[in-house]
């Protein structure tokens, strides 16, 4: 697996002094100039000014942060963690099985190093390896899977070829009726997943469809959500990129929509009145395209889609839409994941609110944001270290060695001061 940089500053007991530090808790309050962060048994136990600041035992282990900036870990919502970046999109089923496993091993590590210490994987990814990380036994964010997408015949998620040979190696779960689409979600909720993701529209990389076409219907995404519900109140993430698919996926009640290319007046004003989320994986429109690389039909989709979503996301950001970061590797490249911060300010959010998209928001998402999300007292301890200052040049987060510390409950992964 890709080496992990160290120094030799290091912890593994969950408890660390971080000093010297500009402060950017999650939570969208000001900065706090030389502060101090306290980690006690994997959670925070201070972080503010250093005039606050508790007495600490001799030999806790100290980071100096030399004035940079100390953020919270961000949250990618929107993965796809078993895939290479630029592989023929659900082509996965003709790899061999232990090379994947140690490519996704690679790209686990390469995730975390880039800041990212939570992720939510929405096809692809067996549940096992967010069980593995949890357990220890490998590096990387902590994991929600979708394990498998549901997808109605020829949709989105089907890539069968005509003679019945399945392309995506398992990735698919197809249902074409609404006891099918309660089955769908039970199976996939047996086999561990932790969200589930339903196709309301078809999309860019599938051959078979256009992104204005609509994926389940209404009434199968409401038979999901319910079942969902059933089950432990799971909750469902809907790919919806045309407009019509998008508004059938907040009419059936879905948590987020991923994408929402064609978000325009009318859904934005519903996934207001809803609560609904939205996942814009800008990185798709900024760094996925590639003719070099794309079949034709998959890069004239892209071109015509590109002015649509920014215009439709600018405005969601400009009316407060519930915003939560994504990126949709590796359609994007994977490890360059908080280049997705850029975007959003490109298209009109402030940086600090695009800090808060990626943290916080996104562990009210993840429903996480009782023990993630911001630095305050009693959270777990996830943070990262950067050089500079992202409120003055956001894109700073976006280049993976300004990203220098990353801890996770308390323990460095990464250090490279």
């Amino acid at each position: 697996m890709a080496a992990t940089a160290t120094s030799s500053t290091s912890t593994t007991s969950g408890t660390l002094r971080v000093h010297s530090a500009r402060l950017i808790d999650g939570t969208g309050a000001a900065p706090v100039q030389d502060a101090v962060i306290l980690v006690e048994n994997g959670r925070i136990a201070y972080a503010g000014p250093i005039a606050g600041a508790p007495a600490i035992p001799t030999g806790t282990p100290e980071l100096d942060a030399g004035g940079r900036t100390v953020l919270p870990g961000f949250f990618d919502c929107h993965t796809h963690l078993s895939f290479a970046h630029g592989q023929p999109h659900f082509r996965r089923g003709e790899l061999d099985p232990l090379m994947l496993t140690l490519d996704t091993l690679d790209r686990l590590e390469l995730t975390l190093n880039a800041g990212i210490t939570t992720a939510r994987d929405l096809g692809g990814l067996p549940s096992g390896y967010g069980r593995a990380v949890a357990a220890g036994r490998v590096v990387g964010p902590r994991l929600h899977t979708a394990v498998r997408i549901i997808s109605h015949t020829g949709g989105h998620g089907d890539v069968r070829l005509p003679d019945g040979h399945d392309l995506s190696g398992g990735m698919s779960e197809i249902a074409d009726t609404e006891e099918e689409c309660r089955l769908a979600v039970r199976k996939v909720i047996r086999d561990g997943a932790d969200v589930i993701k339903v196709c309301a529209t078809g999309g860019m990389a599938s051959p078979y469809d256009q992104p204005d076409d609509e994926g389940l219907r209404e009434e199968e995404i409401r038979v999901v959500v319910d079942e969902a519900r059933r089950h432990g109140g799971k909750p469902v993430a809907a790919h919806a990129q045309g407009t019509a698919g998008i508004l059938n996926a907040i009419r059936g009640g879905v948590t987020s929509v991923e994408h929402g290319y064609g978000l325009d007046a009318q859904a934005l004003e519903l996934a207001g009145e809803r609560g609904t989320y939205v996942v814009p994986t800008l990185s798709t429109v900024y760094a996925g395209i590639n003719r070099d690389t794309m079949p034709e039909y998959h890069y004239q989709k892209k071109i015509r889609w590109s002015g649509i979503t920014k215009e439709n996301i600018g405005r969601a950001i400009e009316q407060g839409a519930r915003i939560a970061l994504g990126t949709d590797a590796a359609v994007c490249p994977h490890g360059q994941n908080l280049m997705e911060l850029s975007y959003l300010a490109d298209l009109g959010m402030r940086p600090m609110d695009a800090i808060i998209a990626g943290t916080r928001t996104s562990a009210e998402l993840l429903g996480l944001d009782d023990c993630l999300g911001t630095l305050e007292t009693g959270k777990l301890a996830d943070l990262i270290l950067c050089e500079g200052d992202p409120l003055a040049d956001i894109g700073l987060l976006g280049k993976p060695e300004n990203v220098q510390v990353v801890v996770q409950e308390g323990v460095i992964r990464k250090n490279t001061l």
